[in-house]
């Protein structure tokens, strides 16, 4: 499979391909569609006051407290939710859609269309791509459990004796969770939006309450606060914009889920509700340490009045749970979107929903989260020493986007090259200043989003090469199909009632399988499909435009169904298009499928490093198998096979 379109090359068959949206989008009235959104979208950015400003005057991890240190850091947590959150993301980033769809890597291929896929530029934006993925999924394992450790951490406050409890609590929680994500998030979704929005209104009104006790603090929405603290205490200034930036974990989302509720409703609810209750918020506890510097320890439940305390745990827990949700299944659409495009190996992905085409659930990805999160918790214990690990993940991911969003806004959109430079400019600095105050944190946890990010890519990128390889063989010891068909067809061998259908990794050769069922058997189908499937770097394709077929004489074709990389290839609607189409029947019971399932071996040969071929061999034979990922029937599946050489 390939993130483009170049393998056709030799072909006529393809004509420009349509792509529209997932049917449905976006039908349901605005008002709903944004208490969906905020449900979804901004339950990770949402549940940050738990942690930010503590965070920030943390004996261990943060700055000195003071009056002009805490003006200067709430005037720099509110103009990151402006300048980040509000101009970067909703601005301009969520304008740079893929078909409606956004996300790193549908930002990733839209800024790759503009280059040659043989061009270092291609390549490194490729690279880029996969290592902001990388970091999501970094980020995929630490939101669950800073989020509901922080949460629950309100027990401590309303009754110090229940610490020890902590731990299994936030533990019991989050394995519960991830128990329930094989029956889909369905009816739990439907109370996500609600659920959140009182949330919202609970920060607000919490922060309009604590703002009286001291309201100079409005004062700070001044950026001046921020730029004089930055001037006259730039180590302080430095440091703290590592914890800072925790205001804004969870902006990705805003992009990755545009998909799902289309930009205006994010849009809106981010400017009518989400960005006021958050500011209020940072300004309450602002007031709350202002008058009494001993509520630094935990600014946020110490706001809250005592008969409010325990409802408050449980809303700030729901919250929590949310933001996880959201984060477990935008990881399950990650590597969906990841596996199609290529960079990763099959896996079984389920579908949970036979209304919401986005609502999947992959078994392996669940519980390899889930035990990393166990392990996070268990070796972290506190959220203040997570959120030492977490800005690493979230400024890289907003680092790289800034990056592709300028290659996009340059070569796609065809801005003025000094206007480009001059918005990237000035997001790159905010976006460097918060990553490179995030590595100061490297020895305190920061190291930990680091080597999960760096075991990822090594898996992405090793795949991606390896298959590279394996199509190189294949192309460059393969047999042209046309000219092999031509000669076949003026002595065929006997002919035998049936379909056969050949899956095939390129349009262009005989596949592996043909070849062998040809040389043991001695027989030909009486009608013959070569299927390609492909995955284009669009989100969707038009069922009209899905299927392209060529007729090579003798009732024997070439078949190219193509995908988007938010689908999933299914062979039965397949062969309705092909009937549809080209009206052809299909008796599944005389219909055999056959695939090529080759043995990897490593080997001498000039390709990858020994340790990396031996990665790609045991990631090779442990991937899923084709007719699972294809959803083909068992009873009428023929695997033929051949140990390779990389």
């Amino acid at each position: 499979m390939s993130i483009s379109n170049p393998e056709f090359s030799s072909s006529t068959l393809l004509n420009p391909v349509e792509v529209h949206g997932p049917e449905g989008e976006h039908k349901k009235g605005l008002g709903v569609m944004m208490l969906a959104a905020i449900g979804v979208v901004f339950g990770d950015i949402g549940t940050s006051p738990l942690y930010a400003l503590k965070e920030c005057f943390d004996p261990v991890h943060g700055i000195t407290y003071s009056p002009e240190a805490l003006f200067g850091v709430i005037s720099m947590m509110i103009w990151a939710l402006i300048l980040v959150v509000t101009v970067k993301y909703v601005l301009f980033v969520m304008r740079a859609d893929n078909k409606g769809e956004g996300g790193v890597l549908s930002l990733m291929a839209l800024a790759l269309r503009s280059f040659d896929s043989q061009s270092k530029g291609y390549y490194f934006l490729m690279i880029i791509g996969m290592l902001g993925a990388c970091m999501l999924l970094g980020e995929s394992v630490i939101t669950p459990a800073i989020s509901v450790l922080s949460a629950v951490e309100g027990i401590e406050i309303a009754a110090p004796g229940m610490r020890k409890f902590i731990i299994p609590i936030s533990l019991a929680i989050l394995v519960a969770l991830f128990l329930i994500q094989k029956y889909g998030t369905a009816t739990v979704g439907k109370l996500f939006g609600p659920i959140t929005f009182a949330w919202f209104i609970a920060l607000a009104v919490l922060g309009a309450i604590n703002i009286g006790s001291a309201p100079q603090i409005i004062g700070a929405f001044s950026p001046l606060y921020a730029l004089n603290f930055v001037i006259d205490h730039p180590v302080a200034a430095y440091i703290v914009m590592g914890a800072v930036v925790l205001v804004v974990t969870g902006v990705e989302a805003l992009y990755l889920d545009m998909g799902h509720f289309g930009p205006k409703p994010i849009r809106l609810a981010w400017v009518l509700i989400v960005l006021p209750s958050l500011l209020i918020n940072y300004l309450g506890q602002g007031a709350l340490v202002l008058s009494d510097p001993e509520a630094i320890r935990n600014p946020f439940y110490l706001m809250v009045p005592d008969w409010a305390l325990w409802p408050m745990v449980g809303l700030a827990t729901a919250a929590t749970v949310i933001a996880s949700q959201a984060v477990i299944s935008g990881a399950f659409s990650l590597v969906s979107q990841a596996i199609l495009l290529g960079f990763m190996p099959r896996m079984n992905i389920r579908h949970t929903s036979d209304s919401e085409q986005g609502q999947i659930y992959i078994p392996m990805v669940n519980w390899a989260l889930l035990f990393m999160v166990v392990v996070t918790i268990i070796e972290f214990r506190e959220s203040v020493n997570l959120a030492a690990a977490y800005g690493i993940s979230v400024t890289s991911t907003m680092l790289i986007t800034t990056i592709l969003l300028a290659v996009v806004m340059f070569r796609e959109w065809k801005m003025n090259i000094a206007v480009v430079s001059a918005m990237a400019v000035a997001f790159f600095i905010i976006d460097f200043a918060f990553w490179t105050a995030t590595l100061i944190k490297i020895k305190d946890g920061g190291w930990y989003p680091l080597a999960l990010g760096l075991v990822c890519f090594t898996c992405l990128i090793t795949w991606f090469r390896g298959r590279q390889i394996l199509r190189k063989l294949a192309m460059d010891g393969g047999i042209q199909l046309g000219s092999f068909i031509e000669s076949l067809l003026k002595h065929p061998p006997h002919r035998v009632e049936g379909t056969a259908v050949f899956l095939t990794a390129h349009v262009d050769y005989l596949p592996i399988s043909f070849l062998h069922n040809l040389k043991h058997n001695h027989v030909l189908h009486e009608r013959v499909f070569f299927l390609k499937v492909s995955i284009w770097d669009v989100p969707y394709v038009n069922d009209a435009e899905r299927i392209t077929m060529k007729d090579l004489g003798g009732n024997i074709y070439v078949v190219r169904a193509i995908f988007g990389f938010k689908e999933t290839p299914d062979m039965g609607s397949i062969i309705g298009l092909i009937e549809k189409g080209f009206d052809m029947k299909f008796e599944m019971m005389d219909t055999s499928f056959f695939l090529s399932r080759d043995t990897i071996v490593p080997s001498a040969i000039p390709g990858m490093a020994l340790w990396r071929e031996r990665l790609f061999c045991w990631m090779y034979q442990n991937a899923g198998r084709q007719s699972d990922f294809f959803k083909i029937p068992a009873n009428r599946l023929v695997e033929l096979g051949a140990k390779v050489e990389i």
